[in-house]
């Protein structure tokens, strides 16, 4: 019950995965949710649930501070280009740890046939790679904030 509370007042991104942050937040709500329901005493249970508020309560704060630009940057990676104009980016590939291998299967994914249509490929800051081609909207707005490798 205090789950579904503390998700309906903070909202869905508690259990989202968008940043690390968030990642690590969900990780420990399931912890401690386990923590909570295998208590054999209340003050067991009560430390839990309090450590529960705590950490979503500082995950709620990072939420509303994150628009500040200068708090996104020290605490979250930025996105990183891997692909421009159909070609690698090979400096950002083995930075990032990402095999061609892994770009062609998420080309795949996105049912990319020709290399040559891919305006960009994207680490984004939650992991995930995004697939922009030519047809898409002009990539060039869509790549403001991008890291190029």
């Amino acid at each position: 019950m205090a789950i579904l509370l503390l998700v309906r007042w903070l909202g869905l991104r508690t259990l989202s995965k968008m940043t690390a942050i968030d990642f690590v937040v969900t990780l420990a709500t399931g912890s401690l949710l386990a923590t909570a329901a295998m208590a054999e005493r209340w003050s067991s249970f009560a430390q839990a649930l309090l450590a529960l508020v705590a950490i979503n309560l500082i995950q709620f704060c990072y939420a509303r501070a994150r628009r500040f630009a200068s708090v996104r940057k020290l605490a979250e990676n930025e996105p990183l280009l891997l692909v421009r104009g159909g070609k690698f980016v090979d400096a950002a590939l083995g930075g990032a740890r990402i095999t061609r291998e892994d770009i062609y299967a998420k080309l795949r994914e996105a049912d990319v046939r020709d290399l040559s249509v891919v305006a960009a490929v994207v680490l984004e800051t939650t992991g995930d790679l995004s697939v922009l081609t030519n047809a898409d909207c002009n990539a060039s707005d869509l790549l403001h904030d991008v890291r190029r490798g």
